[in-house]
């Protein structure tokens, strides 16, 4: 392991989670691909082994560890096997924790932070809409003010944990005249009068609930409004970078682990009288392929020791999910290759990777998107700015 990166106190971490996923998880995840719903009780157990609360403040309940913890927690939860699981696990403890720890009040951080962390309860994040896809600043929710509360009416779409969750942080337009700069961020209760999901179902991604949600006259306490009324995209920017940066790093772990099995097999499948790792075609194509995946492995740590730092990586994060969703992909492709037939078969790896890799390019901005992003960025000159 990287030692640039990666203490001696990190790589006993690793071991240790390790260690927990194969007892704890592994043994469940077929039937959770199965039946699309995670069962509670390994939510509370991450709770009790601190996962959820690795970079939260310890006044909470958490670890206020650095974020190279939370690379390892990304990197070995690829390395299971189930990308719906890995999903519902970080889409709960880095997209909508990370709103409640930011933006939530003292009030807040009691009642959903604490029980976030501790497992207690479940978390999504609510943007993207059915009409919307990746145009956040064209989202139709709104949330108009009527006393001391907020009538919130609209539908948000492909929210991971978006049925089985207990709360919801929700994008809304509180004015919808101000176009992006009239959007705010709700906390809401699942439970709460005129909220409604339905089960999506999907092509991967199979162990976890994705949810297209509806909010009919949803009547929310005005002490639920989370930051600053109108503030709300430029909050969802600046969380943007962990969230594409953890994609990022998802893709490059995903490869490796595809790598691994692929090499494992090549030297014990013989074809012609020898194992098909000595096939110089094959030899060379995984030379290359573990090349890039290296690449981007490497990338993605410099911006992770970035983050961590608190600089404002928008730039680096938004290339490190185009590029490393984009190698995944192709790597994982050519891994289900090698295993020829047995590629195709859903008792090897390979056809559930490859599922669940395709959603790399789409989710959390699509690939062109990002690339719009970047143009700005490199061409136009535009600059990003932190929330403030």
């Amino acid at each position: 392991m990287n030692s640039m990166y990666f203490t001696e106190e990190h790589n006993l971490f690793r071991k240790s989670l390790q260690d927990f996923l194969q007892k704890e998880v592994v043994p469940h995840i077929e039937t959770w691909e199965k039946t699309g719903n995670i069962d509670r009780f390994i939510w509370k157990k991450f709770g009790d082994m601190g996962f959820f609360g690795i970079n939260y403040p310890e006044a909470y309940g958490g670890l206020n560890l650095d974020l190279f913890y939370t690379v390892i927690l990304l990197e070995e939860l690829q390395k299971i096997n189930s990308g719906g699981f890995a999903a519902a696990i970080w889409a709960h403890v880095y997209l909508a924790m990370t709103h409640l720890n930011v933006e939530g009040d003292e009030t807040i951080k009691q009642n959903y932070l604490a029980p976030s962390i501790s497992g207690d309860k479940i978390g999504c994040l609510c943007i993207t809409e059915p009409f919307g896809g990746s145009d956040v600043a064209g989202m139709r929710t709104t949330a108009v003010k009527n006393g001391d509360h907020y009538i919130i009416n609209g539908s948000k779409t492909f929210i991971t944990n978006g049925v089985y969750s207990d709360y919801l942080v929700v994008a809304a337009k509180t004015n919808p005249e101000l176009g992006n700069k009239g959007i705010s961020i709700f906390l809401i209760d699942r439970d709460i009068k005129g909220v409604s999901a339905t089960k999506l179902d999907k092509l991967g991604w199979r162990a976890s609930d994705t949810g297209e949600i509806a909010f009919d006259n949803v009547k929310v306490p005005i002490g639920n409004l989370m930051g600053e009324e109108n503030k709300g995209f430029s909050y969802i920017m600046h969380h943007f970078s962990l969230e594409r940066l953890i994609m990022g790093i998802n893709a490059h772990a995903r490869a490796e682990y595809a790598l691994e099995y692929a090499l494992q097999y090549m030297s014990e499948r013989q074809a012609f009288g020898k194992t098909i790792d000595k096939f110089q075609a094959l030899r060379h194509n995984i030379a290359d392929l573990y090349t890039d995946m290296e690449m981007c492995k490497e990338f993605n740590y410099s911006v992770a020791y970035r983050l961590n730092k608190d600089e404002y990586v928008v730039k680096e994060a938004t290339m490190s999910k185009l590029r490393s969703t984009k190698m995944a992909d192709e790597v994982i492709y050519q891994c289900l290759q090698f295993l020829g037939g047995y590629g195709y078969m859903e008792d090897y790896p390979m056809a559930r990777l490859l599922r669940d890799s395709r959603l790399g390019p789409i989710g959390g901005g699509t690939s062109e998107i990002l690339r719009e992003i970047l143009a700005k960025i490199i061409i136009d000159k535009k600059e990003y700015k932190p929330a403030t």
